[in-house]
């Protein structure tokens, strides 16, 4: 079985490179069915597929395996967005929950420190599964912490420190906000071949998917702008068109 990052890249040749954020407030019913709809109406259109905590409290384990499965069937890859930051033993039995669950890959917080980042990357791979961990989220006050200057050794800012441990660790990827393209374009050049960046907040949130695919974003997280539009399909597919656009 090839690696998640292969597995993700390869799909993206054909479908382009927009992840689903699947994230559904407690006012959407049957949020099992809703889901399971859209993978089954936008497949064509996404590379991967993301949960986070709006669905993974509310659904069940079996609820849980059969989107993974509906995803899998059309060629998608699952993600579990759960942020993971913890001492080694929970990450690891979260983990092995997880894989249990069917998802691919996990996006995890690199506050849990180097080595433990290194400890989960490599029970990952183990299994062919995928880390992501985060560099600088979308929301504007992610400048207060991802901005913030900090001194190990020398002066920089915590986005560049996360940085440096993703490629030490050798995770699979990294979260770089489209709302901030100039940061993308940074970690883009400094990581080269070696990382993915994945981009949420496009659209709503105000990033452009163009630009941000210029400045070096691997793949588009959408979430709202997708799922609110009044026309899903169409809005999936102009996104998928701009992801081809390098």
């Amino acid at each position: 079985m090839a690696t998640f990052k292969t597995r993700i890249s390869q799909i993206s040749k054909t479908n382009g490179k927009v992840i689903l954020a699947n994230d559904y407030d407690l006012s959407v019913k049957n949020i099992e069915l809703k889901t399971i709809q859209n993978i089954k109406q936008l497949h064509p259109y996404l590379c991967a597929i993301k949960l986070n905590f709006h669905l993974l409290l509310p659904l069940s384990q079996r609820e849980i395996q059969k989107i993974n499965k509906t995803a899998h069937r059309y060629g998608l890859q699952t993600i579990a967005d759960i942020k993971l930051n913890d001492i080694g033993n929970t990450n690891r039995v979260t983990t092995e929950h997880l894989w249990k669950l069917g998802f691919d890959a996990v996006i995890a917080n690199p506050i849990m420190g180097l080595d433990s980042l290194k400890n989960l990357v490599k029970s990952a791979h183990k299994n062919e599964k995928g880390v992501i961990t985060l560099c600088h989220m979308s929301a504007p006050e992610a400048k207060l912490s991802y901005d913030m200057e900090i001194k190990m050794g020398k002066k920089q800012q915590l986005y560049q420190l996360f940085l440096n441990w993703a490629l030490t660790a050798k995770v699979d990827g990294i979260v770089v906000g489209a709302t901030f393209p100039k940061i993308i374009q940074y970690c883009s050049k400094k990581a080269g071949k070696n990382l993915s960046i994945y981009s949420p907040g496009v659209g709503t949130q105000g990033g452009s998917a163009s630009e941000v695919i210029s400045a070096g974003t691997n793949y588009l997280i959408v979430g709202r702008t997708i799922l609110n539009s009044k026309n899903p399909i169409e809005t999936a597919k102009e996104l998928q068109l701009q992801s081809f656009r390098k």
